[in-house]
Protein backbone atom coordinates (compact mmCIF):
# COMPACT_ATOMS: atom_id res chain seq x y z
CA UNK A 1 0.00 0.00 0.00
CA UNK A 2 1.26 3.25 -1.21
CA UNK A 3 1.66 5.72 1.87
CA UNK A 4 0.36 9.24 0.67
CA UNK A 5 2.60 11.74 1.08
CA UNK A 6 2.61 15.09 2.05
CA UNK A 7 1.02 17.06 -0.84
CA UNK A 8 -1.59 15.18 -1.37
CA UNK A 9 -2.55 15.23 2.28
CA UNK A 10 -2.51 19.12 2.11
CA UNK A 11 -4.78 18.71 -0.59
CA UNK A 12 -7.44 16.25 0.93
CA UNK A 13 -7.71 18.64 3.77
CA UNK A 14 -7.78 21.78 1.42
CA UNK A 15 -11.04 19.76 -0.48
CA UNK A 16 -12.40 18.82 2.91
CA UNK A 17 -12.51 22.21 4.46
CA UNK A 18 -14.00 23.52 0.81
CA UNK A 19 -16.33 21.20 1.05
CA UNK A 20 -17.30 21.73 5.03
CA UNK A 21 -17.58 25.34 3.92
CA UNK A 22 -19.69 24.48 0.64
CA UNK A 23 -21.97 22.26 3.42
CA UNK A 24 -22.45 25.18 5.48
CA UNK A 25 -23.29 27.67 3.73
CA UNK A 26 -25.46 25.73 1.59
CA UNK A 27 -27.13 24.63 5.20
CA UNK A 28 -27.40 28.60 5.89
CA UNK A 29 -29.36 29.34 2.91
CA UNK A 30 -31.56 26.28 2.89
CA UNK A 31 -32.72 27.16 6.75
CA UNK A 32 -32.93 31.05 5.49
CA UNK A 33 -35.36 29.81 2.40
CA UNK A 34 -37.21 27.02 4.31
CA UNK A 35 -37.28 28.76 7.58
CA UNK A 36 -41.15 31.11 8.78
CA UNK A 37 -40.11 34.89 7.89
CA UNK A 38 -42.21 37.43 9.66
CA UNK A 39 -45.05 38.62 8.28
CA UNK A 40 -44.97 42.04 6.57
CA UNK A 41 -46.91 45.31 8.98
CA UNK A 42 -49.94 45.51 8.43
CA UNK A 43 -50.84 49.39 8.29
CA UNK A 44 -53.49 50.35 10.59
CA UNK A 45 -57.11 51.57 8.32
CA UNK A 46 -58.24 54.87 9.26
CA UNK A 47 -62.19 54.90 10.21
CA UNK A 48 -63.89 57.72 9.20
CA UNK A 49 -66.77 58.60 11.38
CA UNK A 50 -70.10 57.96 9.23
CA UNK A 51 -72.84 61.13 9.91
CA UNK A 52 -75.95 59.52 11.32
CA UNK A 53 -78.90 61.15 10.08
CA UNK A 54 -80.47 63.28 12.26
CA UNK A 55 -84.19 63.68 12.67
CA UNK A 56 -85.18 65.96 10.63
CA UNK A 57 -86.19 69.68 12.26
CA UNK A 58 -89.88 70.27 12.29
CA UNK A 59 -90.06 74.15 11.26
CA UNK A 60 -92.40 76.40 12.59
CA UNK A 61 -94.43 78.63 10.34
CA UNK A 62 -94.20 82.40 11.23
CA UNK A 63 -97.01 84.79 12.30
CA UNK A 64 -97.94 86.42 9.29
CA UNK A 65 -98.15 90.75 9.91
CA UNK A 66 -99.01 93.54 8.35
CA UNK A 67 -96.86 93.16 5.18
CA UNK A 68 -97.78 89.96 4.59
CA UNK A 69 -101.74 90.15 4.48
CA UNK A 70 -101.47 92.82 2.15
CA UNK A 71 -99.53 91.11 -0.11
CA UNK A 72 -102.07 88.30 0.23
CA UNK A 73 -104.89 90.89 -0.72
CA UNK A 74 -102.73 92.34 -2.99
CA UNK A 75 -102.52 88.69 -5.62
CA UNK A 76 -106.18 87.88 -4.83
CA UNK A 77 -107.25 91.33 -6.24
CA UNK A 78 -105.04 91.01 -9.43
CA UNK A 79 -105.69 87.68 -9.99
CA UNK A 80 -109.77 88.54 -9.11
CA UNK A 81 -109.67 91.49 -11.89
CA UNK A 82 -108.19 89.27 -14.45
CA UNK A 83 -110.41 86.67 -14.25
CA UNK A 84 -108.06 84.12 -12.78
CA UNK A 85 -108.11 81.42 -10.31
CA UNK A 86 -106.99 82.28 -6.70
CA UNK A 87 -103.64 82.16 -6.39
CA UNK A 88 -102.21 79.16 -4.60
CA UNK A 89 -100.42 81.07 -1.89
CA UNK A 90 -103.33 83.17 -1.02
CA UNK A 91 -105.11 79.41 -0.20
CA UNK A 92 -102.48 78.15 1.66
CA UNK A 93 -102.85 80.83 3.67
CA UNK A 94 -106.10 79.69 5.55
CA UNK A 95 -105.33 78.87 8.77
CA UNK A 96 -102.28 81.04 9.10
CA UNK A 97 -101.82 82.88 12.72
CA UNK A 98 -101.82 86.37 12.12
CA UNK A 99 -100.93 89.92 14.04
CA UNK A 100 -102.56 92.91 12.90
CA UNK A 101 -102.07 96.56 14.23
CA UNK A 102 -104.48 98.94 13.14
CA UNK A 103 -103.64 103.12 13.77
CA UNK A 104 -106.17 105.00 15.18
CA UNK A 105 -106.66 108.65 17.03
CA UNK A 106 -103.22 109.65 14.92
CA UNK A 107 -105.07 113.38 15.39
CA UNK A 108 -105.37 114.10 18.36
CA UNK A 109 -108.56 113.24 20.92
CA UNK A 110 -111.77 113.72 19.72
CA UNK A 111 -114.33 116.09 21.26
CA UNK A 112 -116.65 115.18 23.91
CA UNK A 113 -119.75 114.58 21.64
CA UNK A 114 -117.54 112.93 18.68
CA UNK A 115 -119.44 109.92 17.75
CA UNK A 116 -115.85 108.35 15.51
CA UNK A 117 -116.34 104.57 15.13
CA UNK A 118 -112.36 104.77 16.68
CA UNK A 119 -111.37 107.97 19.03
CA UNK A 120 -109.92 108.41 22.42
CA UNK A 121 -109.82 111.24 25.06
CA UNK A 122 -108.19 112.05 28.26
CA UNK A 123 -110.45 113.80 31.22
CA UNK A 124 -108.15 116.04 32.53
CA UNK A 125 -110.52 116.67 36.01
CA UNK A 126 -111.26 112.65 36.14
CA UNK A 127 -107.55 112.28 35.14
CA UNK A 128 -109.05 109.26 32.51
CA UNK A 129 -107.99 108.17 29.31
CA UNK A 130 -111.64 106.87 27.58
CA UNK A 131 -110.70 104.54 24.84
CA UNK A 132 -113.55 103.48 22.71
CA UNK A 133 -113.18 101.43 18.68
CA UNK A 134 -116.25 100.12 16.97
CA UNK A 135 -115.90 97.58 14.43
CA UNK A 136 -117.95 97.97 11.44
CA UNK A 137 -121.04 95.37 10.50
CA UNK A 138 -122.01 94.34 7.46
CA UNK A 139 -124.38 92.29 6.36
CA UNK A 140 -124.05 89.30 3.96
CA UNK A 141 -125.47 90.98 1.00
CA UNK A 142 -122.60 93.55 1.24
CA UNK A 143 -119.87 91.06 0.56
CA UNK A 144 -121.01 87.77 -0.51
CA UNK A 145 -122.44 87.83 -4.33
CA UNK A 146 -124.61 85.10 -3.22
CA UNK A 147 -125.22 85.23 0.14
CA UNK A 148 -126.11 82.22 2.51
CA UNK A 149 -128.96 82.18 4.76
CA UNK A 150 -126.91 80.71 7.14
CA UNK A 151 -124.55 83.80 7.26
CA UNK A 152 -125.85 85.66 10.10
CA UNK A 153 -123.62 88.61 10.92
CA UNK A 154 -120.14 89.69 9.62
CA UNK A 155 -117.77 92.27 11.71
CA UNK A 156 -114.54 93.60 11.53
CA UNK A 157 -112.48 96.38 10.43
CA UNK A 158 -110.91 98.32 7.14
CA UNK A 159 -107.58 98.12 7.21
CA UNK A 160 -106.99 101.76 5.84
CA UNK A 161 -103.69 102.59 4.08
CA UNK A 162 -103.03 99.26 2.31
CA UNK A 163 -100.44 100.77 -0.07
CA UNK A 164 -98.23 100.85 2.86
CA UNK A 165 -96.49 97.99 5.79
CA UNK A 166 -96.67 100.92 8.38
CA UNK A 167 -98.41 100.39 11.18
CA UNK A 168 -97.70 103.87 12.47
CA UNK A 169 -99.94 106.68 12.06
CA UNK A 170 -99.09 108.30 8.86
CA UNK A 171 -96.62 111.43 8.97
CA UNK A 172 -98.51 114.29 8.44
CA UNK A 173 -101.84 113.69 7.15
CA UNK A 174 -104.58 115.91 8.36
CA UNK A 175 -107.49 113.80 8.55
CA UNK A 176 -106.40 109.78 7.92
CA UNK A 177 -109.48 107.02 7.54
CA UNK A 178 -109.84 106.25 11.20
CA UNK A 179 -110.87 102.38 9.42
CA UNK A 180 -114.53 102.13 9.24
CA UNK A 181 -115.69 104.65 6.94
CA UNK A 182 -118.02 103.88 3.87
CA UNK A 183 -115.84 102.06 1.56
CA UNK A 184 -116.88 105.08 -0.73
CA UNK A 185 -113.98 106.78 0.69
CA UNK A 186 -110.40 106.55 -1.32
CA UNK A 187 -108.23 103.95 0.29
CA UNK A 188 -110.68 101.44 1.70
CA UNK A 189 -110.39 98.46 -0.47
CA UNK A 190 -109.42 96.03 2.13
CA UNK A 191 -111.14 95.06 5.32
CA UNK A 192 -110.85 91.90 7.99
CA UNK A 193 -113.39 90.25 9.40
CA UNK A 194 -115.48 87.41 11.09
CA UNK A 195 -117.55 85.89 9.32
CA UNK A 196 -120.82 84.26 11.76
CA UNK A 197 -122.96 81.55 10.52
CA UNK A 198 -126.03 79.83 12.41
CA UNK A 199 -123.30 76.40 12.84
CA UNK A 200 -120.49 78.78 14.17
CA UNK A 201 -120.92 79.85 18.10
CA UNK A 202 -121.55 83.42 18.98
CA UNK A 203 -118.66 83.85 21.16
CA UNK A 204 -117.01 86.85 20.15
CA UNK A 205 -119.62 88.75 18.25
CA UNK A 206 -120.35 92.21 19.42
CA UNK A 207 -123.54 93.00 18.26
CA UNK A 208 -123.21 96.16 18.18
CA UNK A 209 -121.06 96.73 21.45
CA UNK A 210 -117.75 98.84 20.90
CA UNK A 211 -114.30 97.74 22.55
CA UNK A 212 -114.22 100.61 25.52
CA UNK A 213 -111.60 101.28 27.99
CA UNK A 214 -111.22 103.45 30.95
CA UNK A 215 -107.06 104.13 32.36
CA UNK A 216 -106.23 106.33 35.47
CA UNK A 217 -103.41 107.92 34.47
CA UNK A 218 -101.80 111.34 35.20
CA UNK A 219 -101.53 113.55 31.97
CA UNK A 220 -97.48 114.22 32.94
CA UNK A 221 -97.49 110.09 32.20
CA UNK A 222 -99.48 110.13 29.14
CA UNK A 223 -97.73 109.89 26.09
CA UNK A 224 -100.43 110.38 23.41
CA UNK A 225 -97.78 111.09 20.24
CA UNK A 226 -98.13 108.49 18.01
CA UNK A 227 -101.93 107.80 18.89
CA UNK A 228 -102.84 104.01 19.52
CA UNK A 229 -103.31 101.08 17.71
CA UNK A 230 -105.82 98.15 18.15
CA UNK A 231 -103.90 94.96 17.67
CA UNK A 232 -105.91 91.92 16.47
CA UNK A 233 -104.22 88.42 16.88
CA UNK A 234 -106.13 85.07 15.40
CA UNK A 235 -106.18 82.92 12.38
CA UNK A 236 -106.67 83.13 8.74
CA UNK A 237 -110.10 81.61 7.95
CA UNK A 238 -112.11 81.01 4.73
CA UNK A 239 -115.27 82.94 3.60
CA UNK A 240 -118.16 80.96 3.11
CA UNK A 241 -118.10 79.56 -0.07
CA UNK A 242 -114.82 81.15 -0.87
CA UNK A 243 -111.30 81.04 -0.28
CA UNK A 244 -109.53 83.16 2.58
CA UNK A 245 -109.95 86.42 0.48
CA UNK A 246 -113.11 87.52 -1.10
CA UNK A 247 -112.87 90.17 -3.71
CA UNK A 248 -115.70 92.34 -5.41
CA UNK A 249 -115.97 95.36 -8.11
CA UNK A 250 -119.31 97.22 -7.05
CA UNK A 251 -118.70 99.68 -9.83
CA UNK A 252 -116.99 97.66 -12.63
CA UNK A 253 -113.95 96.52 -13.58
CA UNK A 254 -112.67 99.81 -13.48
CA UNK A 255 -112.62 99.69 -9.92
CA UNK A 256 -110.04 98.27 -7.63
CA UNK A 257 -110.92 95.20 -6.35
CA UNK A 258 -112.31 95.65 -2.82
CA UNK A 259 -111.44 92.46 -0.93
CA UNK A 260 -112.17 91.22 2.63
CA UNK A 261 -109.68 88.76 4.29
CA UNK A 262 -111.52 86.06 6.90
CA UNK A 263 -110.19 86.05 10.22
CA UNK A 264 -111.16 83.75 13.48
CA UNK A 265 -109.74 86.10 16.27
CA UNK A 266 -108.20 84.59 19.00
CA UNK A 267 -107.88 88.50 21.30
CA UNK A 268 -108.43 92.45 20.24
CA UNK A 269 -106.31 94.95 22.28
CA UNK A 270 -105.57 98.63 22.60
CA UNK A 271 -101.77 99.47 22.40
CA UNK A 272 -100.39 102.90 23.23
CA UNK A 273 -98.48 103.03 19.75
CA UNK A 274 -95.79 105.56 21.82
CA UNK A 275 -94.87 103.35 24.25
CA UNK A 276 -95.78 99.58 23.49
CA UNK A 277 -98.14 99.22 26.65
CA UNK A 278 -100.98 97.18 26.11
CA UNK A 279 -103.90 99.26 27.71
CA UNK A 280 -106.47 96.56 27.79
CA UNK A 281 -107.17 93.14 25.81
CA UNK A 282 -110.29 91.17 24.82
CA UNK A 283 -110.09 87.22 24.91
CA UNK A 284 -112.32 86.85 21.89
CA UNK A 285 -112.34 83.75 21.68
CA UNK A 286 -113.56 83.05 25.49
CA UNK A 287 -115.32 86.11 26.46
CA UNK A 288 -115.68 89.68 25.70
CA UNK A 289 -114.64 91.43 29.00
CA UNK A 290 -111.21 93.17 29.04
CA UNK A 291 -108.28 92.53 30.92
CA UNK A 292 -106.53 95.49 31.78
Amino acid sequence: MKEPSRRTSRQALALGLIAALALGCGGFLLGRTTSERPAPPVATPVVTPVPQPTAPIEVTKRTFGRADLIALASGAADAFAAGRPMPSDVLAADGRLFELKLPFGCNGPATPDSDATARWRYDEQAKALRIHVAPTEWTAADWLPDPSPSVDAIEGFWISRPWTSSEACPAGASHPPTGTEPVTLPGQTLAIAQIFTSESTRQGRRDGDAFETVKKVASDALDTSQGFQLRLRGRIARVPGNGPILCQQPAGPEQRPICLLGAALDDVAIVNAATGDVLATWPIARNSTAKP
